[in-house]
């Protein structure tokens, strides 16, 4: 069955926000995979749809506030909602794949904020970031390089951005 968006059951991967009394009401823990103090990881399942996640939920103790402030040494807890296919959740009963976070936590995923509600977060952009800033590096030296080498002629700019454009087509 298709849910509209704006429909209470709707599957979440459907919508942009979520409250947190929602998912509190409607998701179910299928099995904790470990849990101490300061970590718990589980696979849950959405009643309402029947769409299962990986919890991972950890406990944060704000030692940046403020000294002697009302948030100092508080502990906030923060919950990361990470959808399954049927082989991943098979793979994770049967202690078959990894699932630590962030390591293994690739594509997007739900997770609250200080509101209380949960967006959407896609981690890809950390490795396009990565990806970027190492071309500015090599970018950083090859130009470092020409400098070094002295001749600024016109054949030799040329050459020089002849060999970044080649490099830039190649990671494309």
């Amino acid at each position: 069955m298709m849910f509209e968006a704006n429909e209470p059951n709707a599957s979440w991967s459907s919508r942009k926000r979520i409250s947190g009394e929602e998912i509190g009401e409607r998701l179910d823990s299928v099995r904790v995979l470990k849990e101490d103090a300061l970590e718990l990881y589980e696979i849950a399942k959405d009643k309402a749809t029947g769409e299962h996640y990986l919890h991972y939920a950890y406990v944060h103790r704000n030692l940046a506030a403020i000294p002697a402030g009302p948030d100092a040494g508080q502990e906030e807890s923060f919950h990361h909602l990470m959808p399954l296919e049927s082989d991943e959740v098979l793979g994770l009963l049967f202690g078959e794949a990894p699932y630590d976070y962030p390591a293994h936590w690739s594509k997007p995923f739900l997770r609250n904020g200080p509101e209380g509600d949960y967006v959407w977060f896609d981690p890809g952009y950390a490795a396009a970031e990565a990806e970027h800033e190492a071309i500015g590096r090599d970018i950083a030296e090859q130009l470092a390089l020409f400098k070094q080498a002295g001749d600024v002629s016109e054949q030799k700019v040329r050459e020089l951005l002849e060999r970044l454009n080649r490099g830039d087509s190649e990671k494309k």
